[in-house]
């Protein structure tokens, strides 16, 4: 879950300011953690406490605005209603990460997965990239090769995880879709060589770079047995209080060992 926190953090100064080089600045002064941060959160927290996640969606809203929230989102947390909103965005991929994590067996990780994200988006592409994350997390966590998530991702999800990192470079450009995004994080992953390469790797694709990053270093702190100390401690430097609180429970509860 941190190394989703951590891309978060690092994306979120190139979202608006793209790099295609790898050797990006991890941390610098300008870091920030988005809603996406805030989201995780919130369904760590849900996982947790067994908190509705609907009910914390709009609570942690509401407790961090001005994060960035997306549009339809932010109609959905302000409305009394809590109906979904059929979105194939991928804000939902990037704070699946801690069930990925939190659950024991894929077939689990692959119905709470959907049942997380359907609370506010329903969308069979926003359903399918929060599953093919999560699927990647536990896959990765549970020993999985590179290869093998690599195999399931493209068979269960029919994603095309063929080209290279270095082949999408050139024409990528900034896609706020699951089907735009999910399967080019999944891909910088596979083309790294330890966490903080992942990230750097999905920073440099460009386009929606914090998002990217994020769902990139939720799978790259499973393969890796976790994330640096340094990274992990200048996130929790980064995070106001209760969200590192939160953060940190999770890590101990579900994220060691």
């Amino acid at each position: 879950m941190i190394g989703a926190i951590a891309g978060d953090i690092v994306g979120s100064v190139y979202e608006w300011n793209n790099i295609k080089i790898k050797e990006c600045e991890l941390f610098s002064k300008e870091c920030f953690f988005t809603d996406d941060s805030v989201l995780t959160v919130a369904l760590a927290d849900s996982i947790l406490n067994e908190t509705p996640y609907s009910e914390n969606l709009k609570i942690y809203y509401h407790r961090y605005l001005g994060k960035g929230f997306g549009g339809s989102f932010d109609h959905w947390a302000k409305s009394r209603q809590s109906e979904p909103y059929n979105s194939w965005g991928n804000g939902a991929a990037m704070r699946v990460s801690p069930v990925g994590y939190a659950y024991d067996d894929l077939s689990t990780v692959l119905s709470q997965a959907e049942a997380y994200t359907a609370v506010t988006r329903d969308h069979p592409e926003g359903i399918k990239g929060v599953q093919a994350t999560a699927a990647a997390i536990f896959l990765a966590r549970s020993g999985a090769t590179k290869s093998e998530i690599r195999d399931f991702i493209e068979k269960r999800f029919d994603y095309d995880l063929s080209r290279h990192v270095d082949e999408i470079h050139p024409d990528y450009r900034f896609d706020e879709s699951c089907q735009g995004t999910v399967p080019q994080a999944i891909r910088a992953f596979i083309d790294s060589t330890d966490f903080e390469d992942a990230i750097g790797t999905a920073v440099s694709l460009g386009g929606d770079s914090d998002t990217l990053a994020g769902i990139t270093g939720g799978i790259a702190q499973a393969f890796f047995s976790g994330v640096p100390e340094t990274v992990e401690q200048t996130v929790y430097t980064i995070l106001e209080e209760p969200l590192r609180e939160i953060t940190e429970q999770f890590m101990i509860h579900c994220c060691r060992g």
